[in-house]
């Protein structure tokens, strides 16, 4: 699967880049476009495009590959749910709700009501999972990875500047050079709060220096400092809360 956002759009850790991103993005030409390389290398690809802003592909061939959209949201879901049956009745939902549908109404419910904060949510999915989520409307981006490790996602930052996240390594590698790291596991993404662990909430994210095999510095990963905390306290969150206090 692969998604490309619009510089903007995703404001990636700027430690993402690589230290020599000027040098390696000098020939802009020899860095491939990330979606034409995804559906080169898979014919029997499904793509959506979002204007300039936004692209999504994914294979439906492929095991443990599932795409559903709903109200102008999209999501393209990796792995599975262990517990989906129970996570189905406790928001109310039919037998025939699979992954993403799921994600979808998860993602509408702490968007238009924030019942309880996102990170909550996120710790009751069992399971080997991974998801990437549009939102058109809201020009939104949810992105999580299962803390597992059963599931594996990258995001790279392309010579454009957009974020192109895949778990296709060749396809990051092709169009972001070095500036990529996997993404970390039992974290998620959004639009509106960056990049947090959902395991551990209240402490920040460091990035940590990586070296190829090569001995040339790429992107950074990105882990749980342990011994600091974030500057802001956990929002409260009630009954007119809503997307905003996503942490």
């Amino acid at each position: 699967m692969l998604a490309n956002f619009k510089k903007g759009l995703v404001s990636a850790p700027k430690e993402l880049n690589s230290p020599s991103h000027a040098q390696q993005y000098k020939n802009h030409h020899q860095n491939q476009d990330p979606m034409s390389h995804f559906l080169n290398s898979n014919p029997n690809c499904l793509s959506f495009s979002f204007g300039n802003d936004a692209s999504l592909a994914f294979d439906p061939s492929s095991q443990q590959r599932l795409f559903s959209s709903m109200d102008n949201i999209y999501c393209i879901f990796l792995g599975g749910l262990d517990n989906l049956c129970t996570l189905n009745k406790q928001y109310g939902l039919t037998k025939q709700v699979n992954e993403p549908m799921f994600v979808i109404q998860a993602y509408k419910t702490l968007r238009d009501r924030g019942p309880y904060p996102a990170h909550s949510v996120l710790r009751e999915l069992e399971g080997s999972f991974g998801f990437i989520l549009y939102d058109l409307k809201a020009k939104t981006v949810f992105v999580s990875l299962g803390a597992d490790g059963g599931v594996k996602l990258f995001w790279g930052i392309a010579a454009d500047g957009s974020v192109v996240i895949s778990d296709n390594l060749m396809v990051i590698k092709s169009s972001c050079s070095k500036s990529f790291a996997p993404f970390p596991s039992g974290c998620m993404y959004h639009t509106e709060g960056g990049l947090m662990s959902f395991e551990h909430p209240k402490n920040k994210m460091k990035a940590i220096s990586r070296v190829d095999s090569e001995g040339v510095m790429c992107g950074a990963t990105f882990k749980v400092d342990v011994y600091s905390k974030t500057t802001q306290a956990m929002p409260r969150v009630g009954s007119e809360a809503n997307w905003a206090t996503w942490g």
